[in-house]
């Protein structure tokens, strides 16, 4: 597979992915200062925007002005409606390798998002980001029900799998500086698409050892850190059909490997009392990961110096 339709899937999977999960984490924001009349909202979106790693003014910031920053600037790509148009952007770059109802999906997402403004002034930004979940959702189905299990799936896959990793730390970062309250938990959970499933698993039982277990160390929700993890590992697994006799064969083997172990042999108590520096490790591993990713597998450029009519890289 040529390095530019390998480099244009990985990074289709990561933006629809950071579209969803930015929308679900403004989601549990606005709720929370909802919910609590006591909470400061200039100190809520500045924390917001430090766990999302957004520069900061000395203006003070509502929860407009972040949704606006957050949700709807075109021109960032760390916002939702911007991380849509790049993936539309790179699945145009790779269309002779996504299914045409991929491309439907990505190209008529994007047309719609000039109404999204409008959208948020008639119908608020719940039924926004209600929207925005359910275009991913459909783009998730088709991308399982129409891509061959190739490289282009396994790129498009572990794209997805580091930035669900990234966006649930960031998530969980976001209850852990609002004090781990139990409405906090519970609102976490619904919009994390966990809470009914939670439900079933721990028979109605909600404290922060058992959501910070689900939400982090849960092997079989698919949207828990450690599945994740093990999914990017699967992935990367594959695409190195020949490991060697010692080790694993790449850097971001290792990073990742290393992530879920650390995870994985965590007791449930350890885990909330190192939450902080648990989150920003698997932030950390994202970066390395994506670094190691890119050295290894996508196209490396270099500057290019002309010398009398001679390009010389």
């Amino acid at each position: 597979m040529l390095s530019r339709i390998a480099e244009s899937l990985y990074w289709i999977g990561r933006y629809v992915e950071r579209a969803e999960d930015t929308a679900r984490i403004l989601d549990v924001h606005l709720q929370r200062i909802l919910a609590d009349p006591w909470t400061s909202e200039d100190a809520a979106c500045r924390s917001l925007l430090a766990v999302m790693g957004m520069p900061m003014e000395d203006e003070p910031f509502t929860s407009a002005r972040v949704v606006g920053l957050l949700g709807l600037d075109e021109r960032s790509p760390s916002s939702v409606v911007g991380a849509l148009a790049a993936a539309r952007e790179n699945a145009r770059g790779a269309r002779e390798t996504v299914s045409s109802e991929m491309w439907e999906c990505l190209n008529s997402t994007w047309h719609g998002l000039p109404n999204a403004r409008r959208r948020v002034e008639q119908q608020g930004v719940h039924a926004f980001f209600r929207w925005v979940r359910e275009r991913c959702a459909v783009m998730a189905g088709l991308t399982d029900a129409t891509m061959s299990r190739d490289e282009g799936w396994l790129f498009l896959v572990l794209g997805r799998s580091v930035e669900r990793v990234d966006m649930t730390a960031r998530l969980l970062r976001t209850h852990e500086r609002a004090g781990g309250s139990i409405p906090s938990w519970l609102t976490l959970l619904r919009s994390s698409g966990a809470w009914e499933t939670f439900l079933r698993t721990y028979r109605g039982s909600l404290d922060d050892r058992h959501a910070a277990e689900f939400l982090l160390l849960d092997r079989l929700f698919p949207r828990s850190v450690f599945a994740a993890l093990s999914t990017a590992e699967s992935c990367l697994t594959d695409l190195e059909p020949d490991p060697g006799r010692a080790g694993v064969a790449t850097d971001a083997q290792r990073i990742v490997g290393r992530a879920r172990t650390n995870l994985e042999f965590r007791g449930a108590d350890e885990l909330i009392d190192d939450l902080a520096p648990v989150l920003a490790s698997l932030e950390k591993t994202c970066s390395q990961v994506n670094e190691a990713v890119s050295r290894r597998y996508f196209r490396q450029t270099t500057a290019v110096n002309w010398v009398r009519g001679a390009v010389v890289a």
